[in-house]
């Protein structure tokens, strides 16, 4: 084992999802559909032999003990990995072109969730493998947090650390110092016991209340990686009532902070939910934003003297509720009560709001993307700390360490991640303008892609964005966007450093 994980990342992964592929092949298989087991079953034979010759070809070699090199290998793996993963799909579809299967791949890969076919067009077999490819796309983002991108002050870790951007945080214990492959073997080891034993749960729990076991299991794996795959019109529970919601918005909690499933990432100078700052910020923004839409519509309605039932309104408050947790997490869920809530709030542009809640995003360290709520907090404190200065020019700030970092050196840089996302943000929606498309058009796309929030190309606009209809150029823009918000442009910054390409 220990033999195994010196192989390189792009290897190890390729491996894993290469031997995942016999799930969808049985699943294809049971439901007679062989055109689809078949292709299923010899892609991730041949995979399989294919990385095992090349790991036996490279066996001598030591291991690579660069983290910044790491880092590289992980974007190649955005990369690269899904057009090894569109194959099966192809030649599975066998009505669609390989760049449709490898954009889909890469939105499953990145957990953004946005697809170019239509549910009715695709098999279970196919929904299955899209958010399997999901599914563990997130573990891997919970392990590269971890073993990667925290050792680098990197991923949300450099609000909080001490080390500059790219490089090792001073502060790190002396077990936190390893090889690359031993840190990754320790994260692995730690956190995908954690994260199979949630999905299962959440699985379980669908089922007991009464969702088909297929798409239980598809709406678990994307509620866990939130993904917000769904292998139909993406509302949870559409034929099973409440309790399905309920379950997920439970499960929706974990993406607002690392330290709802682990406490050993680096960094982590708080214990405890009630003191974690962006568990705090996220349950303040999922009550907050409801309730306003609420409290709106009661506005109008003592105006015009309106009379509404306690039912109507309590169906329009769990659908704000839900479907605002559901995008602050980056998930991009729909409660069935969200047409409910629209009515009641009045709301002509709620697409806007659901933008504003992805690019808000969920925890560091967790499968959510958007700019994360740790940075939010942040540039809230320093924001504070400087209407405190103006009101009382002597006053002095906390005194802990901790807060102090934050308002200071941690707000300085989420400030540049936060111009940097705008930055990415105002280019991606050029390019996509370039090819053709209008300003909303272009806008959801962007933002879609650089929060990992695929559903808002469905409910950010009033007619769904075609995206199997957009130019060529203008698919490939979008699987580039989607890598860039999983990926983060200030990591990519890391990687300019000639450190990493003198040798």
């Amino acid at each position: 084992m220990a033999r195994l994980w010196q192989l390189p990342l792009v290897l190890l992964l390729a491996a894993v999802f290469c031997v995942s592929m016999v799930v969808p092949a049985a699943v294809a298989l049971a439901a007679e559909e062989h055109a689809t087991a078949r292709a299923f079953f010899y892609a991730g034979l041949l995979g399989t032999l294919f990385v095992a010759l090349v790991a036996v070809a490279r066996g001598g070699r030591p291991p690579e003990r660069d983290s910044v090199r790491q880092l590289l290998a992980l974007l190649v793996v955005f990369l690269a990995l899904p057009a090894g993963l569109a194959v099966p799909f192809h030649e599975a579809v066998r009505t669609t072109s390989f760049l449709n299967a490898y954009v889909e791949m890469v939105s499953c890969l990145t957990t953004t969730g946005a697809t170019l076919f239509e549910p009715e067009r695709l098999s279970p077999a196919l929904h299955l493998w899209r958010a399997q490819v999901a599914w563990l796309g997130g573990l891997l983002i919970w392990t590269a947090a971890a073993a990667i991108l925290a050792p680098l002050s990197l991923g949300g870790f450099e609000v909080t650390a001490s080390g500059e951007p790219g490089r090792a945080d001073a502060r790190q214990p002396a077990s936190a110092i390893a090889t690359p492959q031993m840190r990754l073997a320790r994260a692995a080891g730690r956190l995908a016991p954690v994260y199979a034993v949630l999905t299962l749960v959440l699985w379980l729990l669908l089922m007991a209340f009464g969702e088909a076991p297929m798409a239980a299991a598809i709406h678990a794996m994307s509620t866990i990686s939130t993904s917000g795959i769904s292998a139909g019109e993406g509302v949870v529970g559409a034929r099973a009532g409440l309790l399905p919601e309920i379950a997920v918005f439970a499960f929706l909690f974990l993406a607002l902070s690392r330290l709802t499933f682990s406490s050993d990432t680096l960094a982590t100078v708080r214990t405890g939910l009630r003191q974690d700052p962006e568990f705090r910020l996220g349950l303040v923004i999922v009550v907050a934003v409801p309730l306003v839409l609420f409290l709106r519509h009661w506005a109008g309605a003592y105006e015009v003297g309106q009379d509404d039932s306690l039912a109507e309104a309590a169906r329009a408050l769990w659908g704000a509720s839900f479907t605002v947790a559901s995008f602050l997490t980056t998930t991009g869920f729909v409660s069935a009560d969200w047409q409910a809530a629209q009515l009641w709030s009045g709301l002509g542009t709620p697409g806007l709001v659901l933008m504003g809640l992805a690019i808000l995003g969920g925890g560091v360290a967790t499968t959510a993307g958007g700019v994360k709520l740790l940075r939010i907090y942040a540039l809230y404190l320093h924001g504070l700390r400087e209407m405190e200065k103006l009101v009382h020019p002597s006053s002095v700030g906390r005194a802990g360490g901790f807060s102090r970092r934050l308002r200071r050196q941690g707000a300085f840089i989420a400030f540049v991640f936060f111009m940097l996302f705008a930055l990415s943000l105002m280019v991606a929606s050029l390019v996509f303008a370039a090819f053709g498309s209008g300003f909303e058009e272009a806008m959801v796309l962007a933002v879609a892609g650089l929060t990992t929030t695929g559903p808002l190309v469905v409910w950010a606009t009033e007619a769904p964005v075609a995206l199997a209809e957009l130019a060529g150029g203008a698919r490939l823009a979008f699987a580039g966007t989607m890598v860039l918000g999983r990926f983060e442009l200030l990591a990519i910054v890391a990687l300019l450093s000639p450190a990493l390409w003198r040798r």
